[in-house]
């Protein structure tokens, strides 16, 4: 008998030693695993859709992006408004931000992409899941779902849900929500290849500027900007007003600065994008791309560049934080055109 019972007891806790080790991940394991993942990959190839909610209408970008480590890297973000089309490149270098139908590209020196959360960039998010000790963790049948908090530019950017999936841990969803959970970017990635092969020449400027021209069959001269239509930022900084605006004639054609004063005081200038007849490279010491959303803008010490609708804007001061000039050129776009 006691041989009958000692054999059942064997057999109850072989079959629980099989159930456990065929049982569901633990947060931890999933942890260990994205650690294992990120040490062992070379690059990585994705494709995503991104839909921005923060203005009057949904926006779509579609994002490519390239990596290879430890510091190439080629974001390629594409809408229907050809002039907001943007390559950004790290490579030896430095760092570029290209408008290919406009012939213009921004170079310098900078730590990006690991000065701040970046929504298309997988390590990016893996860091921030694996970095948050408040991160929430659940499983369905097919996915590890995240909730992080995050540390993008644009700080109303609170929380972000990363859908992964089960099987290799690529990425499938992301969405970036404000303080009251409203989502106002979602990324969908629609493939991840990881340790891809790399042309010579993949994170080249001059290489990326012509093939994107040639791709997006644009030739320079052929390019119509759209008529100047000047913006009011939908938001001042409490305390400020505008002090001065007004309409100059510069060698480029119209220019519109409007000053503000009060706490504190800065200048915001636009003036019509023009085609670039050839390549011009702006180079800055110091500084770092800006996600504004709806375009990339560059940033240094005292100023933010960027171009949108057709005109460029350059946004200078000596007393606002690099965050308000940020939520400045953000509440560009969707303002109203005067």
């Amino acid at each position: 008998m006691k041989k009958k019972v000692s054999g059942l007891m064997m057999f109850v806790l072989l079959v629980a030693v099989i159930l456990v080790g065929c049982g569901e991940k633990t947060q931890e394991d999933i942890i260990t695993d994205l650690e294992s993942k990120m040490s062992e990959m070379a690059g990585y190839k994705s494709k995503a859709t991104m839909t921005l909610q923060t203005g009057k209408e949904p926006q779509l970008y579609e994002v490519e992006v390239w990596h290879e480590a430890e510091n190439y890297y080629r974001v390629a973000l594409n809408n229907d408004n050809k002039d907001q089309s943007q390559i950004i490149l790290r490579n030896d270098e430095g760092v570029f931000v290209l408008t290919p139908a406009l012939n213009k590209s921004f170079r310098f020196q900078s730590d990006w992409p690991k000065n701040s959360s970046q929504v298309y960039l997988y390590e990016s998010l893996v860091h921030d899941i694996l970095l948050d000790p408040e991160r929430t963790f659940t499983a369905t049948d097919d996915h590890y779902i995240f909730t992080t908090n995050t540390n993008y530019q644009n700080k109303n950017l609170h929380t972000q849900e990363v859908t992964l999936n089960k099987k290799d841990l690529s990425p499938v969803t992301v969405k970036i929500m404000n303080t009251d959970l409203e989502v106002l970017v979602q990324l969908d990635f629609t493939n991840f290849e990881v340790d891809p092969s790399f042309d010579p020449g993949s994170f080249d400027m001059n290489r990326n500027m012509t093939t994107a021209k040639l791709n997006e069959d644009l030739d320079v001269n052929d390019v119509e900007v759209e008529p100047m239509m000047v913006h009011y930022p939908l938001y001042t900084p409490e305390g400020v007003s505008v002090e001065l605006s007004e309409k100059v004639q510069s060698d480029m054609g119209e220019r519109y600065i409007i000053k503000y004063a009060g706490d504190k005081s800065y200048t915001l200038i636009q003036e019509q994008a023009e085609v670039v007849p050839a390549m011009l490279s702006m180079n800055v010491q110091t500084g770092m791309p800006v996600d504004l959303g709806y375009t990339v803008g560059v940033m240094t010490e005292e100023s933010l560049m960027w171009t949108y609708n057709g005109v460029d804007f350059t946004l200078a001061s000596m007393d606002l934080t690099h965050d308000e000039m940020v939520e400045i050129a953000q509440s560009v776009y969707g303002s109203e055109e005067k």
